[in-house]
């Protein structure tokens, strides 16, 4: 295992170089070739990724993991349309970030370089591969993928097609590689070298990031869980609050977007929460509420403590009655996983109140918390999204796979003091 490792790390450092230094075109013209490749050989794709579907079943997995899991022509249109994306956006490397003169005649430049090599750890979705494999190769960085052992079958076959498609515009080295071997001591392994690669990305449930985060060497950004919360506000449209409750929770509830905590103010609980109720049970949410809750709708679960900790990634949600926002923004805080919160509010003071005191890296306004989503913010994909408040925070797109370096120049200028 140990000399797998090393071959791989070494490979994936002596290529840093060379992708460093690849033109945007040539980037750009693979990019493009990777997302035809995608759909020309969707078919192949959807068949090793069946395999792992099988497996996932016959080992009793849950359906929200089943889900997360899944390849069809619609999500594989996806990942094309996201390499489609990146190849479009202006290249984030050797930008000038800033640029000043000092009085000694020094011009000093804040140039944006690579990061270099970034180790990706993520579990059931094969969808990361691709869109991983996109924004790191754009932004001139190395990526190692450590894909789940569920999804094995679906990451191999989505890397031997992104592989044929750089060999095809003519890059005979690998700016990308996969780690196939599934033991997972192999993870250990790759967090202690920390000579070889730069950043840890860890994409998955709480106790893979917990476990990289305790064993890295390596900086990690987390991509935690996703705690997300929707406020009605007493001011709310009902109709909208209703509409944006149904899409957050029951449209995709096995992603990290999905709400898993609704609070009412208590001045229009008694209206709303029979209707959400109603809606609810058409798609057989379940609902644990709080005693002011229950009071209201007979019938339903009585929250635990352990409820609004809980990022259920399946048709379950917690509901709470709150006093005001700031009985709101309080849970929020204390409760949330600093992911995405919205409120539903027709009052611009409640509204600006809440995106300048939730401490979350997304604060929505009106919207539903499914839109914390890399492609919906405009970044072509994510290769995740930050909870950490340095570095990056939120979806994290080409520009944030970037660091910097300064650039000085002068005319023979010496230090004297």
């Amino acid at each position: 295992m140990g000399s797998y490792v090393t071959k791989l790390v070494n490979a994936a450092k002596q290529s840093s170089h060379l992708v460093s230094q690849l033109d945007c075109r040539t980037k750009n013209v693979a990019l493009t070739r990777m997302s035809q490749l995608l759909i020309t050989h969707k078919d192949y794709i959807i068949k090793e990724n069946k395999k792992d579907i099988a497996a996932a079943r016959k080992h009793r997995l849950t359906q929200s993991f089943i889900d997360r899991l899944s390849l069809n022509d619609a999500r594989i249109k996806g990942m094309s349309t996201s390499l489609k994306e990146i190849a479009r956006f202006t290249d984030p490397i050797n930008k000038v970030i800033e640029r000043w003169r000092m009085p000694n005649g020094l011009t000093i430049q804040k140039v944006s370089v690579p990061i270099g090599v970034i180790l990706i750890i993520y579990e059931a979705r094969p969808n990361v591969t691709s869109d991983c494999i996109g924004l790191c190769f754009k932004s001139s960085n190395v990526s190692i993928l450590r894909g789940g052992r569920n999804a094995l079958h679906s990451n191999k076959a989505i890397v031997t097609i992104l592989t044929q498609a750089i060999r095809e515009v003519g890059i005979q080295y690998n700016p990308f590689f996969f780690v196939e071997q599934s033991d997972y001591k192999i993870v250990d392994d790759l967090l202690g070298r920390n000579a070889y690669i730069d950043l840890v990305i860890p994409r998955g449930g709480e106790a893979l990031i917990k476990k990289v985060v305790e064993r890295s060497s390596i900086p990690v950004i987390k991509h935690d869980k996703g705690i997300c919360a929707l406020f009605i506000d007493r001011t709310a449209n009902l109709n909208n609050a209703l509409r944006i409750c149904i899409n957050a929770k029951v449209q995709r509830p096995s992603v990290c977007n999905a709400v898993e905590t609704i609070l009412v103010h208590k001045n229009v609980a008694k209206k709303f929460l029979p209707l959400l109720k109603e809606e609810f049970d058409t798609y057989g949410v379940i609902i644990k509420g709080d005693t002011r809750a229950a009071a209201i709708l007979s019938g339903i679960k009585k929250a635990k403590e352990i409820d609004w900790h809980t990022e259920y990634l399946d048709l379950i949600v917690s509901l709470k009655v709150v006093d005001d926002i700031d009985d709101a923004i309080a849970h929020i805080n204390y409760f949330g996983s600093h992911h995405t919160d919205s409120i539903v509010t027709e009052s611009k003071k409640n509204a600006k109140k809440f995106v300048k005191e939730v401490d979350s890296a997304c604060c929505f306004v009106n919207i539903s918390t499914r839109f914390s989503d890399g492609y919906q913010f405009g970044l072509g994909a994510e290769i995740g999204i930050s909870t950490n408040k340095l570095h990056a925070r939120g979806p994290m797109g080409v520009r944030d796979l970037t660091t910097y370096k300064y650039v000085v120049r002068g005319n023979g200028q010496i230090r004297e003091s």
